[in-house]
């Protein structure tokens, strides 16, 4: 009788403990076997959205699996909240566009991502298909805006290593409303003159960190947008492309600041601007302060750094007025390279609100082998250390 129970005991802890370990193994939904075909040519859009129903409402970590081939999706969103803690997007192949821009372009969004939590893509290429769409802008014509390729939105705890981003018709990525975010490894690619991609924009989102990325696009390799706070950039590659802006900022009179951001070992070659900072030249109660920019290689860089505070696109809406944005506490430090214009340092502060306590330490900056020249409206600061062109603060 005891050997009886002895063994009954044994058989329930196996199962136990089968039970158990079955439950903690992460589930894989290839996308092929779940109907997408790497033609490029069959819309894909169905399996996709099947694979993350499965691993959203999976009990445990779950994988999506991309094999290589090229698999042609339009417009789909990936919605949460989701019951796995983590949904981990492995590609080997790439997702394109349709080559029409109608079928996508009225949309906000190629591929987006709302309301998740532990979500990581790996590898990878997004192929937005968007020249046609920047003929027609360039033409004149009258033009759908364009969908960003891929957009997340009041998440968290994201993680992106590895992906590619082509020809985006829009943005290519985009936060919004995140927290926690890491992007490493990635690479943007479009025309210098596409229109209106901007590599990676964030916004209304805290604790962004951009690493090891090289960026070329037609607008600005990374945008900073209101609301962002803690964000780290670093190792980073621009060119070609508008630079690094913060803003524009004050578009609205009530509005968001920009706070916490550092510009770490980055390189602009060829580009429109380095370090930017801009501002519309209207009221609004938006601000920027404690940014930091360290160690930056300038290669014929049109404006290496520049504070714009009388953006003011087409005349329209704020010509004669002043900018409410108060920019303060920006530190430039070892800043090289050489400018592609005379000016290679321009400070167009608000008058309303100067910018205050803008620090240059040891800034050497060239235009055509000789000593650039300086420019400063409404600006207040410091320098230290060597700084070529001379200080105008």
């Amino acid at each position: 009788m005891a050997t009886q129970l002895t063994s009954l005991l044994l058989h329930l802890l196996f199962l136990f403990f089968l039970t158990s370990f079955s439950s903690a193994i992460p589930v894989t939904n290839n996308v092929v076997t779940l109907g997408a075909k790497p033609d490029a040519k069959t819309d894909s859009t169905k399996a996709f959205l099947a694979a993350w129903a499965r691993a959203c409402g999976s009990a445990t970590s779950a994988t999506i699996y991309v094999p290589s081939g090229r698999f042609l999706l339009k417009n789909a969103v990936f919605q949460g909240p989701c019951k796995s803690s983590r949904v981990s997007i492995r590609i080997d192949g790439t997702l394109v566009a349709p080559s029409d821009y109608r079928v996508t372009g009225a949309s906000d969004n190629w591929l987006f991502f709302q309301h998740v939590d532990g979500v990581s893509i790996s590898g990878g290429v997004l192929d937005g298909q968007g020249t046609g769409l920047w003929a027609c802008k360039n033409s004149g014509k009258n033009c759908p805006s364009g969908a960003t390729s891929l957009g997340f939105s009041n998440s968290k705890n994201i993680v992106i290593n590895g992906l590619t981003s082509l020809n985006s018709q829009l943005y290519h990525i985009v936060f919004n409303g995140c927290t926690n975010v890491k992007v490493q490894g990635v690479k943007v690619s479009a025309s210098g003159n596409s229109p209106n991609t901007d590599g990676i924009h964030v916004q209304l989102s805290s604790s962004v960190t951009i690493l090891n990325t090289k960026i070329g696009t037609g607008d600005d390799c990374v945008s900073i947008g209101p609301g962002t706070n803690g964000l780290w950039i670093e190792n980073v590659a621009c060119g070609p492309g508008h630079g690094i802006s913060i803003g524009s900022l004050g578009k609205n009179s009530q509005e968001a600041g920009v706070q916490n951001v550092t510009v770490k070992t980055a390189t602009f070659t060829g580009t429109q601007n380095g370090l930017r900072i801009k501002s519309w030249g209207r009221p609004s109660n938006g601000f920027a302060n404690n940014i930091h920019f360290q160690h930056v290689v300038m290669q014929n860089v049109q404006n290496p750094i520049i504070i714009d505070q009388n953006y003011c696109p087409d005349n329209q809406g704020c010509p004669g007025q002043n900018s409410g944005v108060k920019i303060s506490d920006v530190t430039y430090e070892d800043i090289h390279g050489t400018s592609a214009t005379e000016v290679a340092v321009k400070f167009d502060c608000s008058s309303k609100n100067p910018c205050s306590n803008i620090k240059l330490e040891d800034v050497k900056l060239t235009y055509k082998n000789q000593q650039a020249s300086a420019s400063c409206i409404h600006a207040d600061g410091s320098s230290d250390g060597v700084v070529q062109p001379g200080s105008c603060l």
